[in-house]
């Protein structure tokens, strides 16, 4: 698994001026004090190099002292992150425990406001996901004073508020968000409740809130975009009066237009009693590709909190961009959001620099990569080929570029690390550790010792040396690597036009014991998931199977025909890819059936779903790719349903072999090399 930081050794172009914009000099209003440093663990920046202008690029950057109802700045805007709680809603986008804390600490690297750790009431281990991170992140105070406040989703009944309260209440800074549907077709279809009724719960909800201890409160009037303004005023109201804090207006359905939405959030700071002693906050989904902008749109009138995920990922078609929001305050806010309360120079407190690294980390531990032209984070946003478009990157970068990779902690340089250097099977660790940094990988020693030994085992077979996405590629075959329970050691399979796919497997389980069973199939992928489900006695549905070519060449005299999928039968046409590295991901869904059952709760719907879980393997053998992938995605649903059993069967307990699987004989575990 992957543990992301900085990008080490940033280089900025000698023409640049400021990190964000190569051609003017970034400001903003000099903030409030900072406020002092909590009695909690204290987290200092360590020194990344002894360059001033790189050590400028990773200087934390001030902000106004928190309280919840006010900032002390009129031009300062929270940013209020979600990834962990909407953004995890994105189909096939579940993490494990693990993952969420590795995320949230580098959101607080990142320097977000408030991090929205998840839904406490959805499952046990969501439960234990939030308390986790309150009680870990949200205690790991900054040498500026700088601590996230964690926050926890609830609806607006007594039995969620309490949920989320005991999941965050071991923060530094707690705050419990709690909603209820108040557009007329939402209260009509789905709630079922008059528009008297609906004020009834959400100021009784607010006020259950604040009499368990919680002084920070955000209230949401879900589908505020396509609510009666006058009953939004009414219901805001009367919720400020029972104690809420935050008011966050969400565009759930992103039907608004900009102006629409700026215009209400205009109109619901002139015309809500007591809007002078709350702050309002945003809440954009992109179902018409507008979130960003709807949310800028909000801070022009007034919004001082906007709520955005890393890579836009969330329900349906994602939630406004984390990265799209903050570089766009750092390059405009200072001068085109006049008119609200302030000077109009808004600015945040977001550290740009670590933008890629957590971008990297999300699209790998949710597998849910960013298209190539998605913006700041996207493959293309930086790259350039049209003729006339290099040519003035060659006189002067700033012709074609708002700001400059590095202050977004991505490394441009040259090619090869800027010094010609071939990433091959005789480079060392620190080459490959080098490059990685370069590339916006910071990994602990552990996890850089298990990416070096896949790298040397794949540099083996690859002539030409490994490129930037051959290494990303091995990163991501290791990003599961801590929820290891069992491995493939040992894979053969037998195929042809006129015999039955057939694989016999080897794996080994977390008791040390090797078990191996052998399987026949519809083709040799699916001879293999056969042979691993046996062994490792699980039931799932295999909903998404897809393989690529991480790069092409002339090395490649080979390339993927088709993958076919139909529920859990793969029909696969293949021709080698020889010195090709191929990249495989899936999805499952346990059969909800069977033993590995999995339902969680749904914020939005209130239905039971099942969760679904995702893997990734690389390998320049296409079967042990596919089962690389297979098994990762397999372990993170094993160690999950551990953790939701709690004080029930261990590890050990629950790895027997079933089925056809054999153990292999011999004094201790025998490891096969494939």
């Amino acid at each position: 698994m992957r543990i992301y930081a900085a990008s080490l050794l940033l280089a900025i172009s000698p023409s640049t001026t400021t990190a964000f914009a190569p051609s003017r000099q970034l400001g903003h209003p000099t903030p409030h004090a900072i406020t002092p440093a909590l009695s909690r663990t204290s987290l200092r920046s360590a020194p990344i190099s002894s360059d001033p202008s790189i050590q400028e690029l990773y200087k934390r950057r001030p902000r106004p002292p928190y309280i919840p109802n006010h900032i002390p700045d009129p031009d300062y805007v929270r940013i209020f992150d979600t990834t962990l709680r909407d953004g995890e809603q994105s189909p096939g986008a579940t993490l494990t425990s693990e993952e969420k804390l590795q995320i949230a600490r580098n959101l607080a690297k990142l320097g977000v406001d408030v991090i929205e750790a998840g839904f406490p009431i959805a499952s046990p281990d969501d439960f234990h996901a939030v308390r986790r991170i309150a009680d870990v992140v949200g205690n790991e105070v900054f040498e500026d004073g700088y601590v996230p406040v964690i926050c926890g989703l609830s609806r607006a009944n007594e039995r969620d508020i309490e949920r989320a309260w005991e999941a965050v209440r071991g923060a530094a800074r707690p705050r419990i968000h709690t909603f209820i549907a108040t557009s007329e077709i939402h209260m009509r279809s789905k709630l079922n409740k008059s528009p008297e009724e609906v004020v009834e719960i959400a100021v009784r909800a607010v006020r259950f809130a604040r009499s368990l201890g919680c002084e920070d409160i955000e209230f949401s009037p879900e589908d505020a975009g396509r609510s009666d303004p006058e009953f939004l005023y009414r219901i805001l109201a009367e919720v400020i009066e029972a104690g809420a804090t935050t008011l966050n207006i969400p565009d759930t359905t992103g039907w608004n237009m900009p102006w629409e939405f700026g215009d209400l959030i205009a109109k619901l700071r002139k015309n809500v009693v007591g809007a002078d002693r709350v702050v309002f906050s945003t809440h954009c989904q992109n179902d018409l590709g507008l979130a960003t902008a709807n949310s800028l749109a909000g801070a022009l009138n007034g919004a001082r909190q906007l709520e955005c995920t890393i890579n836009g990922i969330g329900e349906r078609a994602g939630n406004a961009s984390l990265e799209e929001v903050v570089m766009s305050l750092a390059l405009k806010g200072g001068e085109q959001f006049k008119g609200g309360p302030g000077t109009g120079k808004l600015y945040t407190a977001i550290n740009p620099v670590y933008i890629t690294p957590t971008s990297k980390m999300v699209a790998e531990y949710t597998g849910m990569k960013c298209q190539p032209h998605k913006a700041i984070v996207g493959a293309n946003a930086f790259q350039h080929e049209s003729g006339i478009h290099q040519d003035g990157m060659i006189k002067d970068k700033s012709t074609y570029e708002i700001m400059t990779p590095e202050s977004i902690g991505l490394m441009r340089g040259e090619s090869q690390s800027g010094a010609g250097i071939v990433l091959g099977k005789h480079s060392g660790r620190n080459a490959v550790g080098t490059r990685l940094r370069e590339l916006g990988y910071d990994l602990d020693m552990d996890r850089l010792n298990a990416v070096f030994a896949r790298f040397k085992e794949v540099a083996e077979k690859k002539k030409g040396g490994l490129d930037d996405d051959d290494l990303e590629s091995l990163v991501a075959d290791q990003a599961g690597s801590s929820n290891v329970l069992w491995k493939v050691t040992g894979l053969q399979v037998t195929t042809g036009l006129s015999g039955i796919p057939t694989a016999t497997v080897k794996m080994m389980g977390p008791d040390g014991v090797e078990r191996f069973v052998s399987a026949t199939g519809t083709g040799p992928v699916d001879a293999v998931y056969k042979a691993i489900d046996q062994i490792m006695g699980v039931s799932v549905i295999l909903e998404t199977y897809s393989m690529n070519s991480v790069n092409e060449g002339i090395e490649v005299s080979g390339s993927i025909g088709s993958v076919i999928l139909f529920g859990k039968s793969i029909s696969f046409v293949y021709t080698s890819l020889y010195q090709a590295l191929a990249s495989t991901r899936v999805v499952i869904v346990p059969n909800s059936e069977g033993p590995n059952e999995s339902l969680k709760l749904d914020a939005q719907s209130g239905e039971l779903k099942e969760r679904k879980f995702t893997g990734s393997g690389s390998d320049t053998d296409i079967i042990t790719s596919s089962a690389r992938a297979y098994v990762t995605a397999l372990n993170k649903l094993l160690q999950w349903q551990i953790r939701r059993m709690g004080n029930g069967p261990t590890i050990s307990d629950s790895s027997n072999g079933i089925g056809n699987a054999v153990p292999v004989a011999g004094e201790g575990p025998l490891v096969v090399s494939k």
